[in-house]
């Protein structure tokens, strides 16, 4: 039975750890967006065709 508990506790590490990377990877993709966005957001007054 603690062979089981052992090995339960190592996969759910692991999950956590996969969890982590996962939440880091879209939390700096998300980041490096908006820093992207903010940059090449700019307001153009009357660039219309006449």
């Amino acid at each position: 039975m603690a062979a089981f508990f052992g090995s339960f506790l190592s996969y759910f590490i692991k999950a956590a750890l996969f969890a982590a990377i996962a939440f880091a990877g879209v939390q700096t993709g998300r980041l490096l967006r908006d820093n992207k966005d903010s940059k090449s957001s700019t307001v153009r007054i009357n660039s219309g065709r006449k």
